[in-house]
């Protein structure tokens, strides 16, 4: 039963004693790059080797109240095919990738004006097409600023976390994007995908955990904002990420460990992902099933960087249809994607 008003459970084995993956490092997602491969042995947390008791069992075990529903049949009455759901945050939870974008243009313009007038260059903006979304989406922000950067062919110092916002420094530049951009939720709100968190609910019903794997180091008071917080029995942010040394997307290490955190088998559960570098994790992972939801007209780069079904959104699918996916993939059928309609929309 779902229940409100309660912070999600934040379980976090020490997986610094964990091999991790080591996936490199794209600075931009390549429409002919090969489909990547899905082997288990591509998980960045040996599940094994954490502690896999139930979301419930451990939190009895620490004097907490959690209920999880035991998974019910599908429709069909055959056996359940995955057992959790992790969800990345902006784009696919909480309407805030444009205003992502919006801060990084004016962190970026910014910087690019001052350089060009000092150094007597010309001035080329910083656009969402060309640099957003080939270098920015979904990476942690320090190496979102790398990747840009190095686009450019600009070396800056790494710095400091404490770097003041605005200092010419990987992390200075990152600072100043953090600031408008919670400057922008501040003054502007922030609204989720009603579709998604729908789905949501539908999978809490029927007994899904679900998990929350974000670069994002604003979960919190993003998820509070939208009361979306309670739905997720896990969150896995940047500051998580930071504490526990876990690699970036497109490496897989935020998904499975916020799987290993829920006690589920990556085999066992599903990502929900918007980004293409969020999408390569999550066919890296080993996971049941990658879903990409494209909302910026990327559905074939979503699908070549390893999404087994796109959406544009996740009204186009159900906990049912998901399943099915699940055991069409696991019986080797080539190409197990909803039906579409002549809009390119998936209908069950």
């Amino acid at each position: 039963m779902e229940s409100r008003g309660r912070a999600p459970l934040h379980f976090l084995p020490n997986l610094k004693s964990f091999p991790l993956a080591s996936a490199p490092d794209s600075s931009a997602s390549s429409a002919n790059a090969p489909r990547p491969s899905r082997s288990p042995a591509d998980c960045a947390v040996d599940v094994s080797a954490v502690d896999t008791r139930s979301v419930d069992e451990r939190a009895q075990a620490q004097g907490r109240s959690e209920t999880v529903e035991r998974a019910t049949s599908p429709a069909d009455g055959a056996a359940r095919e995955f057992d959790a759901a992790i969800f990345d945050m902006d784009g696919v939870i909480t309407k805030t990738a444009d205003v992502h974008s919006r801060a990084w243009k004016r962190m970026f313009d910014e910087f690019l004006q001052r350089r060009a007038a000092r150094e007597g260059g010309a001035f080329h903006e910083f656009t969402h097409a060309r640099d957003y979304l080939a270098y920015v989406d979904g990476r942690p922000r320090d190496r979102g600023v790398a990747a840009f950067l190095k686009s450019r062919e600009i070396e800056l110092p790494p710095g400091s976390p404490d770097d003041p916002p605005g200092t010419e420094t990987l992390a200075g530049l990152g600072n100043r994007k953090n600031a408008l951009f919670q400057d922008l939720i501040e003054r502007e709100g922030v609204s989720p995908f009603a579709s998604t968190l729908d789905l949501i609910r539908e999978m809490r019903r029927r007994g899904i955990r679900i998990g929350l794997a974000t670069s994002s180091r604003n979960a919190a008071p993003i998820l509070e904002k939208t009361g979306a917080a309670p739905l997720f029995a896990t969150v896995v942010d940047g500051l998580v990420s930071e504490k526990l040394g876990l690699k970036g997307k497109p490496a897989p290490d935020i998904f499975t460990a916020a799987a290993a955190n829920l006690g589920v088998p990556g085999a066992r559960a599903i990502v929900v992902e918007d980004a293409a570098s969020g999408v390569q994790a999550g066919a890296r992972g080993g996971f049941a099933l990658v879903i990409g939801i494209a909302r910026e007209n990327n559905a074939r780069e979503l699908r070549e960087q390893g999404a087994d079904l796109v959406v544009t959104d996740l009204g186009e699918t159900s906990v049912d249809d998901i399943d099915r996916l699940i055991r069409a993939k696991r019986a080797g059928a080539g190409d197990f994607q909803l039906p579409r309609d002549g809009n390119g929309s998936a209908h069950k």
